[in-house]
This record gives C-alpha cells, structure tokens and sequence, in this order.
C-alpha cells in the first residue's frame, strides 16, 4: 500500500509537470533598423511534423507573446507581406524571450507567381480588436474611411462611424493623435493603401495611462498603423470639379512622412455640402445628406515628431469657414392632459455665416524612465452671423390658438482655451507611483441680436402684438481642478490608489433685453425691460476623495473603488433684485470593474460606475427667453445636481482560424434627479413672476429634477467571410428602450420608448479592380405617453445603401452609389420613400494611371429629401430641411504616390507601374 501511495503521488507529479505551460515572448524589427512591424504573423510549429499549435499577430510595437505553451520543441515562424520569413527552433522548458528578432526585405523576381490561402483578417487580443488591413481589399485610390467600413463591427450611422456599438470619438496613427477628436477629417487624409493594421480599443484616460490604475473614462479609438515601407515619402491626393449651376469643389490632401515626423495638409472650397476632403469620390454620399445648402472652406494642418528620444509631440489646426441657408419646416404634438391635443407648426428660413479655429496639441517629456510630463493645450474659437425668420402657428381641437411671425439677426461669438497638464513618478518599487494633474479652462460666449415679431393670439379675443428687440447676452466661466493620485503595490496582483481632487467651476451670465424705441438703425432709443433681464453668476465648487483597489492575473482584472464627493452649488442673481441661493450635496460613488480574457481571442468585460452631473449656467439662470413668443423658456436656480447609475456589459470574440467575429454591447442607466422639462401651458391668460402675460395656449418650459430617468441600449453583431464570393457578411441588431419623465401643468408624465433594428452589409474583399459594398438597416419604433393616449404611436425606418466601384476596361472606372430610405408612421406629408443615386463614369489617365477625369451626376433620379423624427418629454416631432438637388459635374483628380528607397520590388511596381 505504502509503494502505491509513492507510485500514485510521482504520477500526479508527471502529470503536473506534463500540464504546466510557458510563455514565448519577443519583438519584431526590420533587420538593420529601429523600425517596429506590427502585425507581423506570429505561429508556434511542433517538431518534426510542423503543426501549427497557436499563433497571433504584434502588436503596435511590434512586440507579441505567446502564452499556454507546453515544454518541448517548437519552430518559431514569423512572416509579413514584403519580408523574408523568419524561422528560429526552440526548445521550452521555462517562459522565453527570444529577444529582438529582425526581418529582411524581400527582393521579388517580376516573373515569379505567388499562391497563397486567404489571409487572416485579425484577432482579439484582451479588449483590443486587430485587423489585418491586407486582409480587406479596396480600390488603390481608397481612403482610410472606406477600408474601417469593411471591418467587421463597424458601421456608418447618423453621419458618423461606430464601432462595437459605441462611437469613435477619436483617430491615432501610429499611436499619435491625428487632427485631435474629428474622425471624419482624419479618416479621409490617409489613403487605405498606406494602411498595415487597425486597432480598435477604448482608450484610458492620459491620468490612467500615466499612473496604472484604471479611473473609467475611457474613448472609443481607432489607431492606424502604417505599413514600415510607407513611413518615408509624400503621398495624397488632389481634385478640381466644375458643374451645373455654378457648382465646384477644389481641394487637396497632402502628406508627407519622413519616419516619425509626419506633416499632413488638407484643404477643400465648394458650394455641394461636402463638409470635409475626401479621397473618395462622390463624397457627400458618404454620409446622410446634409440639412441645408452649404459653403465650406476649410484649411487644417496636423503635425507629429519626436524631438529627441525624451520628447514627443503633435498638434493639429483646423480652420473652417461655412454658409449654411436651411429651409425647415416641422410638426411638434405637445404633450397634454388627455382631454385635448395642442399642435405647433413652424416654417422657417436661415442663413447662418460662421468661421472656426480650432488647435490641438500633445506634449510629451519623458525626464527619464521614472519621471514623465505630458501637456496638452485645446483653443478653439468661433464668430457666427445669423439671419433668420419663422412663422410659428398653435391650434387645439377648437380651432387656432396664436401665431407668430419672427425674424431674427444676431452675431455671436465663443472662446474655449483649456489646459491639461500631468507629471507622473514610478518609484524604483513596482506599482508605486505618484501623479499629479492640473486642469484649468476659461471660456466666453457673446451674443447680440436685433429681434422684430409679430404675435396674434385668437382666443378667447383675437388681439396682436408687436415686439421690436435688441438683446445682449455675455456669458464668462473658468474652471480649475488640481489632483494628487498615489498608488502602490499589495501583494504579487494587487495595486492600491488613493486619490484627491479639487476643483471649482465659475460662470457669470448676463442678458440684457432692451425695446427698441424708433426705427433709425444707427442710433435707435433704448429702453431697458426688467421683466426679460438677468445677472446671474453660478459657482459650483467640489471636493472627492477616493480609495481604489485592483487584483489582475493574466486572464483576470478586477478593480474596485469608492468615492466620497463634497460639492457646494452657489447660485447669486444680482439683477433686478439680488437673490441668493446655496446647498451642498454629499455623495458616494462606488465603481466595480471586471474583465475577464476567456481566451486568446474572446474578451468579456462588466462594468458599474455612478456619477454626478451639476446643472449649467442656462439650465439655472432664471430669465425669460421669449425667442418664440409662443414657446417662452427660462431656468431654475433650484435645480440639484443628478446622480446616475450605469451598468454596462462588453464582449468580443475574433477568431483568426476562420475569420468570425462577434462583439455585443449593452448599457443600462438609471439617473436620480434627471434634468427634465416642466412645460405649462395656459388654458387663459397667465400672468407669469415679473408680469409677463402668458397668453392662451402658449407655453412655458423650465428644467426640473426628476425621478424615474431609465435607459437601456443593445448591439450585437456576427461577421464571416464568404469564401465562395469573395465578401465578407455582417449582421447586426439591437434593442433599445428609454423612460423620460417630463411635467405638464404639475403632472408627472413618461414618454416611453422602444426601439428594435437590425442591419446586414456584404462587402467584396475581391480586387483592386472592383469594391462593393451592400447594406441595409431596419429600425421598428414604438412611442408610448402615460399622460396623453393619443400621442401613442409606432413607426417603421429603413435605411439601404449600394456603393459600387468598377474599373471595367483599360483604366474606365464606373461608381454607382444608391441610397434608399423608407419611412412610414410619421406625420402626415412626412413618410417618405427615397432613392437617392449618384453615378460617374472616369477614365484613369498617365502612365501610372494617378490621375482620372470623370464625369458625375448627384441626386440622378431627383428624389433627395431629408426628414426625421424627435421624441422628448415635451413633445413628439416631425421635421423635413432643405437639401442639395440634382447636378452635374466634371472633375480631374490625381493621386500623389513618392516613397523614398525601402521599398521592395512589389512596392516598386505598385508605385511606378501600375
């Protein structure tokens, strides 16, 4: 028995050693050079019969490990697109590094013929989504926005890109901010063909990234990495087009690379409603057709490099001049008590005039390995010239209630300027660092306007009123917050953060509404009226002391932590009479955080977190803004300060073996002391604090905290190749629901609603010499009113889209792109069936085939229209604006290629021969 016991304990000892499992790490460079490859394939090969036991793509840095590798011997197989492969035996008994591993270029003969199985489009690795970009085939001359909306997960919506169900907020290259937060300047100044990988994570906060411990906020982000060859020479794109009406487009994207120092130019002028240059033709159909007829000139510039080896830095300016003239017209029903139902129409007219600048910037010091600032400056400023005029008319089941005839002129001007500013120091004991932050921003906003209205009011006497106005409005606020973060280590897995914050918000709002006396323009009589004047300054100060904690294994991350928050809410009006009013608001804020990798491909992560929003200066200052005489609105310096609860739930799963993938979102929210309307409308003439008289059936809105605020969204979405036509698919589908609480004439109300869709896309992945892309959408709505039955209603959407590009012989290229969309249940002269179709016929021209002239046809059918619906607690609406019609255009555009010596005979004849 004793013998047995010795031989039964040596064999789980075997057993043990057997099913221990190692790592294999190490970094992928090009041989003789500094230059990392990302996204080099990675494979693990048993000896002698070369079977494939796991494998993965590098990372950004080239660098990629490999874990759950048994003992014994393996070949190490690395390859990428224009390299030698690289082949290295080792024998694993323990976690390895095979240390820095460099790959040659690959001289290819002309003559030679490569066949190879179809490449794999990318992998999950923790919550980073990879993409191949060799993997999804566009046309040469496509940009960076074409070949994301391929990858699986992501989709155009509402004029911008998601991904995985949330919204990209945000574009690096090559690690490094690109034109700051504009996705669609960025996506359309890089040309697909320079693109190696796509990452798509959320990243953390510059805070989170400088100390270790995650704080929660996180951004929806893109980064592009470049292919190695293609880091050194100037490449873009430029465009002349003239057509009927005096239509025009001119503009340009320029890049120049020289390895880390990367200057980007782009400029664009016409009169077609295209907002930003694209690289793509028929540009404007990239997204939904603009409200309005639109002038942009745009100038933008964007700069990166690194200065030495301790600096890094980049910064982008954009500047943006537009016209904008919209023609809208809508129907709001308001919600009532159920015995009536009130409707307002509006027709309206305006012509907006506006010019933006707009600088970004990111400065990076890293002192030594332990020390580290990073600085980053945001200006942005605005001046907008407004002409506008609308005819607003109210009726209820008795007929007419009033009207108003109202044209407005006004300049306005806005100035952000926002510093942020870190230092970070790691002690030598790992996990232990300090961080300090400093965040201060000024900003201003003015207005002045001359306002002229004409109201008739019909019941229960029929009375006009005239209203000739100037109004001014001066609004100035700084904010500063200073932070200390300490964390250190508990144990082999465990971190420990402790945090102090403080941080004050000011803000001082004047409006000044004066009657205007006589007509002279340059020096009218002025009259002061107390009743539509205010000064107001708000002062939002508050203080939050957290303790956090964090337990990570390799597959395992939980995170843990507890706020205590003191903020103190003063507000002062100082005219007409001064009044003041101050509370303080204690809250704890718990956040739970949990991620679990499942496997080398499949990343689930949970999150909860709570939070507090202070109501803003316009929400609290309590002055009447009679811009619609029918529809007044004013503050309330009592509001509170909302606390939310969300939940949120992610998953992803990207399998590099056959190419399917599955992400899902879902996000639910609870919000306490949500900022809602009170709308009261008046059954007689009211007179209001002040002495103004609401007349019958107008209406006066004023924010309001209250309860009951629920939120719930969802998205989940499959994509596969399909080998046998050379596409890939995606699905994708949703459900959403949303509680708002709103107020009418004191009684408490809840618009309800529901909301399910679903989307399929086929996209080819067959050449350079041909792209489509397939989609469709579908959305069924449903509204419910507690407080009004008959607002309850339910109504269908659909949105189809076809984008094809063919060069079909000899350098003639043909693209068609049709738009459909459906739209049934709205108001009555609102449901819609549209199709939308551009087409252009273009010859490549030059040796090289860079340049093309074509000629294009926008809106070919003549069906363009734009309408949408609006549900909110106050009303439920039905909206139609003005969009671009038919026209005719020619256009010649040529595409700048010059990459200097690096390249290999593929690249050579790409660039020169085709």
């Amino acid at each position: 028995m004793k013998n047995c016991l010795y031989l039964f304990i040596l064999f789980l000892s075997i057993c043990q050693v057997s099913a221990q499992t190692y790592s294999i790490k190490g970094r992928v460079k090009q041989a003789g050079t500094e230059i990392t490859i990302p996204n080099a394939t990675i494979l693990i090969q048993s000896l002698p019969d070369s079977v494939q036991i796991d494998g993965m793509i590098s990372d950004l840095d080239g660098e990629f490990e490999i874990t759950n590798i048994k003992n014994g011997e393996y070949l190490l197989k690395i390859q990428y697109l224009g390299y030698e492969n690289l082949f290295k035996s080792i024998h694993v008994t323990e976690d390895l590094d095979v240390g820095v591993l460099g790959l040659k270029e690959e001289a290819t003969s002309l003559d030679e013929v490569t066949i190879s199985a179809r490449r794999a489009q990318g992998q999950q690795k923790g919550d980073t989504t990879l993409f191949n970009a060799d993997a999804f085939k566009t046309m040469k001359d496509a940009s960076a926005q074409t070949l994301i909306e391929k990858l699986p997960g992501v989709i155009s919506q509402d004029g911008g890109l998601q991904a995985q169900g949330e919204a990209i907020t945000q574009i690096l290259v090559d690690g490094k901010p690109f034109f700051g937060g504009d996705v669609n300047t960025a996506l359309q100044n890089l040309p697909a063909e320079v693109i190696q990988g796509i990452e798509i994570f959320d990243q953390k906060s510059d805070k989170a990234l400088l100390s270790g411990f995650d704080d929660g906020v996180r951004m929806k982000t893109i980064n592009i990495v470049t292919k190695p060859n293609r880091r050194k020479g100037q490449f873009g794109k430029t465009t002349a087009s003239y057509g009927t009406d005096d239509n025009y487009l001119a503009g340009a994207s320029i890049n120049s690379f020289n390895e880390d120092q990367r200057i980007t130019f782009t400029g664009l002028s016409n009169n077609i409603n295209v907002l930003d240059y694209s690289s793509d033709a028929n540009s404007q159909s990239n997204n939904r057709p603009q409200n309005g007829i639109i002038n942009t000139n745009i100038l933008g510039l964007n700069y990166s490099d690194n200065w030495g080896e301790k600096i890094k830095i980049s910064g982008s300016y954009l500047y943006n001049h537009r016209k904008n003239i919209n023609l809208s017209s809508r129907v709001r029903e308001y919600v009532t008590s159920s015995e009536s139902n009130q409707i307002y129409t509006e027709e309206s007219r305006e012509t907006r005039t506006s010019q933006d600048h707009r600088f970004d910037m990111r400065f990076e010091y890293n002192i030594n390995e332990n020390n580290r600032i990073l600085y980053r400056p945001r200006l942005s400023a605005s001046t907008e010239r407004e002409s506008s005029s609308f005819l607003g008319q109210s009726v209820n089941e008795a007929g007419p209630l009033n009207q108003t005839e109202n044209s407005r002129t006004a300049k306005n001007n806005e100035f952000d300027m926002i510093h942020r500013l870190f230092y970070s120091h790691k002690f030598s004991k790992e996990g232990r660092s300090l961080t300090l932050s400093a965040n201060t921003g000024t900003h201003a906003d003015n207005d002045d306007a001359l306002r002229s209205a004409t109201n008739s009011y019909y019941q229960p006497d029929e009375r006009t009123e005239l209203i000739n106005q100037k109004i001014t409005r001066d609004r100035s606020g700084t904010d500063w917050e200073t932070g200390i973060s300490y964390t250190e280590p508990l144990g082999k897995n465990g971190q420990m953060e402790l945090e102090y914050e403080i941080g004050n918000r000011i803000n001082d709002s004047d409006q000044l509404t004066f009657d205007i006396l006589n007509d002279q323009i340059t020096n009218p009589g002025l009259s002061l009226d107390t009743t539509l004047s205010n000064s107001f300054e708000s002062k939002y100060l508050r203080q939050e002391v957290e303790l956090g904690y964090q337990y990570q294994l390799e597959k395992l991350k939980f995170q843990a932590e507890l706020e205590y928050q003191n903020a103190s809410l003063k507000n002062e009006q100082l005219f007409p009479a001064m009044e003041s009013l101050d509370r303080t608001f204690q809250s704890f804020l718990p956040t739970i955080r949990f991620d679990y990798t499942i496997s080398s491909n499949t990343n689930f992560e949970l999150d909860y977190d709570t939070d507090v929003d202070a109501p803003s200066v316009d929400q609290l200052q309590n002055v009447i803004d009679n811009s619609n005489p029918l529809q007044l609105r004013t503050g309330n310096p009592s509001l509170e300060q909302s606390y939310s609860n969300r939940m949120r739930l992610r998953f992803r799963s990207n399998n590099p073996e056959n190419d399917r993938s599955w992400f899902v979102f879902a996000q639910y929210r609870l919000v306490k002391d949500a900022v809602s309307n009170s709308t009261f409308t008046a059954k007689e003439a009211t007179e209001l604090p002040g002495g103004i008289i609401l007349a019958k059936g107008s209406q006066l809105f004023r924010p309001v905290n209250l309860d009951g605020y629920k939120d719930f969204r969802s998205w989940v979405s499959y994509g596969i190749p399909l080998d046998f036509i050379k596409s890939n698919f995606n699905i994708n589908g949703g459900f959403s629901s949303t509680k708002r609480p709103g107020q009418v004439n004191n009684q408490l109300s809840f618009n309800n609603s529901k909301r399910i869709s679903t989307g399929l896309s086929l996209s080819s992945n067959i050449s350079d010499q041909i792209d489509f892309n397939i989609s469709t959408r579908f959305s069924y709505n449903d509204v419910e009113n507690t407080l009004n039955a008959s607002l309850n209603n339910n109504y269908y959407n659909q949105r189809s889209r076809l984008n094809l590009s063919w060069i079909i012989w000899e350098g003639f290229i043909y693209r068609l792109d049709v738009n459909h969309q459906l739209n049934s249940g709205l108001s009555e002269g609102f449901d819609a069936n549209v199709v939308l179709m551009n087409m252009s016929l273009g010859k490549k021209v030059f040796a090289n085939q860079r340049g093309e002239i074509s000629l294009s046809v926008y809106d070919l059918l003549g069906q363009n229209r734009s309408v949408y619906r609006n549900v909110t607690d106050a009303y439920v609406e039905d909206g139609q604006n003005n969009v671009m019609q038919r026209y005719f255009m020619l256009s010649f555009s040529y595409n700048i290629r010059h990459f200097n010596k690096g390249t290999d005979m593929d690249d050579y004849n790409e660039i020169y021969n085709d």
